[in-house]
């Protein structure tokens, strides 16, 4: 079958791609949600905007094998750009419904996209005479290394923080775009007014201003809601008397890890609300802090804050659209509070925490500190079930996503679940023209009868810190849809000690030839020489998470192709991949436990 007869064939319905790059034509997405990279299925059921692709391998219900050809000779982005039209980059099939922000989801029938082929693109394809062996075209390592730490960011504490010595060394955290703009962010912070620090991540969906603001906000609220009664107090005296405030958090951040200045009076007034509350309610008679109580205490307040934001609007046109952007979106979020050796760990969603332990045997072995919030989640779908009438059982979660539609289960902003339909009208209506003109807000999720089905409110596990407990991973889940915890924790560990435990090559059923095998020795052997090219432990997971092959080891051509990806196909390989690494002082944490 030429390669023209195959473009000519079927229409543009969404489906899922294998992060090894096997195209899924007609089998549902893989059971296992660590090798699932589906970039419709990954939200809401609603169509992405038109660079994000509907996208090719729909349009061609073919045998698999018949794309890699194409994918290797590198054929694939000019076939496509003559065969598909479209007023972004000729590289997507559109509709007039699109919304015009990324939106991980999967369609809706009532927003199907069809291809619009270009007119006379048959002339283009049969006058291209396409090479039979393969062009590479491949990055450099130089260029490989200058995409992978372009967002990459190091932190060590100091030995003494001016109170006790601290039980973490330090972290490393680095980001790996695949929706343009990216939707994840990340936070880490010192609390000054308390012990400890705040490391988080935040992985967004329907565009990125929902887990811009969380990562901007969350800190301040759970910082606030750690405050005894007197410091809240004088924070409140020092507002009042226009005095300069204490300083609340110390941040550590990447220069691309920005604030938004214009919203920061906004977010002021709502935080100050929220502590004058605070000090209304306690009295001082009480001096404990319940840890676990005021994170989710910070969650739900803050998410209540983006709610109300959205409903009360603001003068400014740019805040008021802000607001409603921030709220008409949504995020995960996965926190950790660290002060000694308490480790508390709050999600609300599909991001997760591993905690990094070696045996005495010098092994690596994965403990999980956080639950996924979805369809895997036995006690999560109880729990939604409980939650509404008999009568939506079936209806309440379609096809492992709520109502059909949003693939986590718990998440800030996404209104669109948690207010009444005539709230939303309401808003909507009062709202700005470019509110009014997406057709993404003004769509109401089907069997929507009892709203809220969503909440911000996290699940906190608290985890005492032991001298084998050496660090701690928080990732959002572009890292685990491509790798086991138990590959990332030995990946970490391995590159933190320096110590490498060799076991035998698994070729996994793979046909094998002996100068192949000679290869994989040959490369596993100068893999001690290679791991110090990273300075950062997040960007020596995003090497593996990227360029792993099928052998476990790091492919640098397959690095390079995931890599040179342009934006619009990027996403059907992967997820936005945010990490942070977090090293403990494992002789300070002994110290803590010799003291018991």
């Amino acid at each position: 079958m030429s390669i023209s007869a195959l473009l000519s064939m079927g229409r543009c319905c969404c489906r899922c791609c294998c992060p090894r790059g096997l195209w899924m034509l007609s089998a549902p997405c893989c059971d296992d949600r660590r090798m699932c990279v589906c970039p419709g299925p990954r939200r809401i059921g609603i169509p992405v905007r038109s660079s994000s692709l509907p996208l090719f391998s729909d349009a061609m219900p073919a045998p698999t094998q018949l794309f890699f050809p194409l994918i290797r000779n590198c054929e694939l982005s000019r076939i496509y750009g003559t065969a598909c039209y479209c007023h972004h980059k000729h590289l997507c099939c559109s509709s007039p419904y699109i919304p015009q922000s990324r939106l991980r989801y999967t369609p809706h029938p009532a927003y199907a996209t069809f291809c619009r082929p270009k007119e006379n693109w048959w002339q283009y394809t049969q006058g291209r005479r396409y090479a039979s062996t393969p062009q590479k075209f491949y990055l450099t390592p130089p260029q490989v290394n200058s995409i992978l730490k372009a967002n990459e960011y190091s932190f060590k504490v100091p030995e003494f923080d001016g109170k006790n010595v601290s039980s973490i060394l330090g972290f490393d955290s680095n980001q790996l775009p695949a929706n343009a703009p990216i939707e994840d962010r990340r936070s880490a912070a010192t609390c000054l007014q308390t012990r400890g620090m705040l490391l988080g991540v935040f992985d967004g969906h329907a565009g990125c201003a929902c887990s811009q603001a969380v990562s901007e906000r969350l800190f301040y609220y759970i910082a606030v809601s750690l405050l005894p009664h007197e410091t809240l107090l004088e924070i409140e005296n020092a507002v009042e008397s226009g005095r300069a405030l204490l300083p609340i958090l110390q941040w550590h951040k990447h220069p691309n890890d920005y604030f938004s200045k214009e919203a920061s009076k906004l977010y002021f007034n709502s935080l100050r609300t929220y502590w004058q509350e605070l000090i209304d309610l306690n009295t001082g008679e009480s001096t404990d802090i319940d840890v676990k109580e005021a994170l989710i205490n910070a969650f739900k307040r803050l998410d209540n804050d983006i709610s109300l934001e959205a409903q009360v609007g603001d003068p400014n046109s740019f805040l008021n659209y802000l607001v409603l952007r921030v709220a008409f979106s949504g995020a995960t979020a996965c926190v950790a509070h660290v002060d000694g050796v308490d480790l508390h760990v709050a999600n609300t969603g599909d991001s997760r925490a591993m905690l990094g332990v070696q045996e005495e045997d010098g092994s690596w072995s994965a403990v999980t500190l956080s639950n996924d919030h979805n369809a895997q989640n036995e006690r999560e779908l109880e729990r939604l079930k409980l939650e509404h009438p008999k009568s939506e059982a079936k209806s309440v979660v379609k096809q492992d996503r709520l109502l059909g539609l949003l693939m986590p289960f718990r998440a800030f902003g996404d209104v669109k679940f948690k207010w009444s339909i005539d709230l939303q009208k309401r808003v909507i209506e009062s709202g700005p023209d470019q509110l009014n003109d997406n057709e993404y807000t003004k769509f109401i999720p089907p069997n929507y009868h009892t709203p809220p089905y969503l909440t911000a409110e996290p699940e906190v596990t608290y985890h005492r810190l032991r001298p084998q407990d050496k660090f701690l991973v928080l990732a959002t889940d572009g890292l685990w849809e491509t790798m086991h915890r138990q590959d990332v924790v030995r990946i970490v560990g391995e590159y933190l000690t320096g110590m490498h435990h060799q076991q035998p090559i698994a070729v996994g059923g793979y046909k094998v030839t002996l100068g192949q095998m000679h290869g994989l020795l040959t490369e596993r052997r100068t893999k001690m020489s290679s791991v110090f090219e990273d300075q950062n432990a997040a960007t020596h997971l995003i090497r593996h998470a990227v360029g792993n092959n099928e052998f476990g080891t790091v492919d640098h051509e397959r690095l390079s192709k995931m890599l040179s990806l342009p934006e619009e196909l990027a996403r059907m390989y992967r997820d936005d991949i945010t990490i942070i690494v977090v090293q403990f002082n494992s002789h300070v944490v002994g110290a803590y436990q010799n003291q018991e």
